[in-house]
């Protein structure tokens, strides 16, 4: 009896990971087997198979700027977040403990924060810059760059502090007393072992930029700026999507599954490293 129990809930157990896992993969599945298509349309016959949409796609000079824009204020972003949010987290790790409490809570605030609360700020702040304050700021992709980089912060802190907790911190009040200052033990004793934590921000914070629609509509008022989701959002209201989108999404979908490849390759290999010097 025991042995037939375990064994249905073996199977219940990886008929559940088959679902959930068949439900992740599955839309990627098609959004690469359908860049592939000649069909122009989803849901009909598939057509026949051909690279047609991939010429077509560096063909269109709209989407592959708004490809450019995306990469560049997420980028960008994403490093200006990992340094900030890095130097945040250090900041509030050393701090009092109710002095802490309270600055890690206002730091996490645009976390729970709807997106299109903090995106309507963003909106108002800019026009009360240029209009009261007279200040030379516009709608333009630098406003952008600015307003994902504070909203993604909070999350590359959020990816270190843990890190912190974990550090023995012996280590760099003895580097002090060896002569090191303050920033020089900083970059040479606990930023290489936040190493790891910093790229798991930057790749979050990048993650997060890429996929922002409803900061950077509303932020790029008038300023005929598009990233690939705005220009998604533009097309579906316009024409319908862009066929290319297919051969595009297939594109990052693959870079992005090769860098976690890499990176979890390294990452077991450094462990596999730390555990025999152990």
């Amino acid at each position: 009896m025991n042995k037939t129990s375990s064994v249905l809930s073996l199977i219940a157990k990886w008929a559940i990971l088959v679902v959930v896992l068949t439900a992740i993969y599955l839309p990627l599945l098609m959004i690469v087997a359908y860049s592939f298509s000649s069909a122009q349309s989803v849901g009909g016959e598939y057509g026949n198979f051909t690279f047609s949409l991939y010429k077509k796609l560096f063909e269109n000079k709209k989407l592959l700027d708004a490809a450019k824009n995306t990469l560049i204020i997420g980028l960008t972003s994403a490093f200006l977040a990992t340094a900030l949010g890095t130097t945040a987290a250090v900041g509030i790790h050393y701090m009092r403990k109710k002095t802490k409490a309270v600055v890690d809570s206002a730091s996490q605030i645009t976390v729970v924060n709807a997106e299109i609360v903090t995106a309507m700020g963003f909106f108002l702040l800019m026009i009360f810059l240029r209009d009261a304050i007279k200040l030379p700021v516009n709608f333009n992709i630098v406003w952008l760059i600015i307003a994902h980089t504070v909203i993604t912060t909070p999350y590359v802190i959020l990816t270190v502090s843990p890190r912190l907790k974990q550090l023995n911190p012996n280590l760099l009040e003895a580097s002090m007393d060896l002569g090191a200052g303050p920033m020089r033990s900083l970059i040479t004793v606990m930023l290489p072992q936040l190493a790891g934590a910093m790229i798991s921000g930057f790749a979050l914070a990048f993650t997060l930029s890429l996929d922002d629609f409803v900061i950077t509509n509303i932020n790029s008022f008038g300023s005929n700026i598009d990233t690939i989701s705005t220009f998604v959002y533009s097309g579906i209201r316009k024409k319908g999507i862009p066929n290319e989108i297919r051969a595009l999404s297939t594109i990052i979908f693959v870079v992005v599954l090769v860098v976690l490849i890499v990176y979890n390759a390294v990452k077991l290999k450094n462990d596999k490293k730390s555990k025999k010097k152990i």
